[in-house]
């Protein structure tokens, strides 16, 4: 029996000890997102010392940002579902085709960024504010990073490969060496130190470009070389419309889900702006050091759906449950020790970012009240990965929309109209009690339709 055949027949999702499974496959996931968090930390930190509309700049560019990895990760979430079912149901032909599939998709989103950066940058901070310094900074930002954004995309989709069949090491490789070029590049590029010229924001968006793209090469040999449950090969390849299909089933919801953040983010600016470019600035560094939290639990996430997935296929009920119990247990963990940072330490967290006194001002109040909502947030992140998992990426996606444009937009701005910037927060943990509520209701559902019945019933796909 030769090594593909049999990794294909022992595939540890269907095997392993659920416990030492989930924490296999999520540590170096959760790993790599932290060090993606300070790789986006340090970005802003050195671009900080530019000045503070530099900060600025770089909070306005965010739902732009964060909409390139909307449409990567919502469509690398289409393929690591069904590619992880089909592995469960030892579907191989078809595990191949979603690979092959969601690297042609992967190639179209990039096409569709590089034209909006060359075209639309400038225009896009225009719409935001009319300060010339900011739109000049972050014009020179976004242009880099979307005209080269083929590297963030590329990185994307070959992580998912590796991490849907459960080589979530080798992701979490690919993670650090990107990470790490980032961050020895920012304060060379920026302030133009060991003989390189000083790029100034430019300089950011260059490190990033580049660490990017060390991290595409390495998943890429990765997946050469050591996925060996997939096949990739584009000889005579022709776009399957049903895998298309299938993968978007799950990747738009997933991907409209994330867009949402853009939306929000985007109005609350403009909420914000109305008060003080400051409050924008305080905004940009909340997103930015709340993903220490945030982003291990969407590696702890990523690390759950391959495993519900694959079992959900192989039909496990209980291994199921035990991964979705454990899963919700790390991710309350997490989120309330970020809950107890934010509350004592905001001073020392702002600091980081060269706060001025004005900044502080606004800023320790905003941390210390936004992060309330992290007493739910873990919980309904777990609930949206299942979701997920499940090919069920509406409800997701139907959480998303309560939460940040039923709630919390509507919330910010009529606090916003009692005239204290302070009010405005507060939107945030009104907006997470919807979401936990409504993530419960629907959680609920998906066990009754697809779960409790599992090991006695026929699933149809």
């Amino acid at each position: 029996m030769n090594d593909t055949t049999q990794a294909r027949q022992e595939n540890k999702m269907g095997v392993m000890p659920v416990g030492r499974l989930l924490i296999s496959m999520s540590i170096p996931m959760m790993a790599s997102m932290l060090v993606q968090a300070l790789y986006n930390i340090v970005d802003s930190i050195f671009v900080s010392y530019i000045n503070e509309n530099a900060l600025t700049a770089v909070s306005l560019a965010f739902p732009i940002q964060n909409l390139m990895i909307a449409f990567g990760s919502g469509t690398g979430t289409g393929v690591n579902a069904l590619l992880s079912k089909s592995l469960g149901e030892k579907n191989f032909e078809r595990a191949n085709k979603a690979a092959v599939n969601g690297i042609f998709l992967f190639f179209l989103t990039f096409i569709a960024f590089a034209v909006f950066g060359m075209l639309g940058s400038k225009a896009f901070f225009l719409t935001q504010t009319d300060v010339s310094e900011i739109v000049e900074y972050g014009t020179e930002y976004l242009s880099v990073c979307t005209i080269f954004s083929f590297s963030l995309f590329g990185q994307i989709i070959f992580e998912r490969l590796l991490q849907a069949t459960g080589n979530t090491f080798y992701v979490m490789i690919t993670h650090v060496v990107g990470a790490i070029v980032n961050i020895i590049l920012d304060p060379i590029m920026i302030f133009g130190l060991i003989g390189f010229p000083a790029m100034g924001i430019k300089g950011a968006a260059v490190a990033t470009v580049i660490g990017q793209t060390c991290g595409f090469l390495a998943a890429v040999w990765f997946n050469l070389r050591k996925n060996h449950e997939i096949s990739i090969s584009f000889k005579r390849f022709k776009p399957d419309l049903q895998i298309i299909k299938r993968i978007y089933a799950v990747g738009i919801p997933s991907t409209l889900m994330i867009s949402i953040g853009s939306i929000m983010n985007y109005f609350l600016n403009k909420i914000l702006l109305s008060f003080t470019e400051t409050a924008s600035a305080v905004f940009g560094v909340y997103f930015k050091i709340q993903s220490f939290v945030f982003m291990p639990i969407i590696g702890l996430n990523q690390g759950l759906i391959p495993i519900v997935a694959y079992n959900f296929g192989a039909r496990r009920k209980e291994r199921l449950l035990k991964t979705v119990r454990l899963a919700i247990t790390y991710a309350v963990s997490i989120t309330l020790t970020g809950l107890l940072l934010f509350q004592l330490f905001p001073n020392t967290i702002l600091g980081l970012f060269n706060a001025t006194e004005n900044m502080l001002a606004i800023g320790i109040p905003a941390l210390r009240i936004i992060s309330l909502s992290f007493i739910f947030m873990g919980f309904c992140i777990i609930a949206g990965g299942v979701f997920q998992a499940l090919a069920r990426g509406v409800l997701s996606l139907s959480v998303s929309v309560i939460r940040q444009l039923v709630v919390l937009l509507p919330a910010a701005y009529l606090l916003s109209l009692t005239g204290s910037v302070n009010a405005v927060w507060w939107a945030f943990p009104i907006a997470e009690i919807a979401s936990v509520v409504f993530s419960s209701v629907f959680l609920r559902l998906v066990y009754r339709r697809q779960i409790m019945n599992l090991d006695r019933e026929i699933v149809v796909p």
